[in-house]
């Protein structure tokens, strides 16, 4: 049952375990599917040579745009969102469209459900 939704439904993403350029492969994908807090002029950069690096954006899900398929990914990528249920399941759904998607785990709360998956390209 797909009801239509009257406030919006941002869900929080975390990239890591990766390049600056499959984050941001993954970033602009989500990007052209959703409205997000990032700019498009927004490019992950590499703080440090040897410490791990963990890219933030938060994407606004209620209303999907036509998601082209992005380019390809060096290697897997993590990705971690957290949001209420039917948004996760939302980005969820536009994961799956884009990429390969495994589930690594998943925690559900009262009203917000977490995601931890791999992403690699189809």
């Amino acid at each position: 049952m797909d009801r239509e939704r009257l406030h919006e439904e941002p869900v929080s993403v975390e990239i890591s375990g990766c390049s600056k350029e499959d984050a941001r492969i993954v970033f602009d994908a989500l990007c052209t599917c959703f409205e997000s807090d990032r700019g498009a002029d927004e490019v992950p950069q590499q703080l440090h040579e040897t410490r791990p690096m963990v890219w933030l954006g938060t994407f606004e899900v209620t209303d999907a745009h036509e998601c082209p398929r992005p380019a390809r990914l060096s290697s897997s990528v993590e990705a971690d969102a957290q949001g209420g249920y039917w948004a996760i399941e939302r980005l969820r759904a536009t994961l799956d469209d884009l990429f390969a998607v495994r589930d690594l785990s998943s925690a559900s709360g009262d009203q917000e459900r977490e995601l931890h998956v791999l992403l690699e390209s189809r």
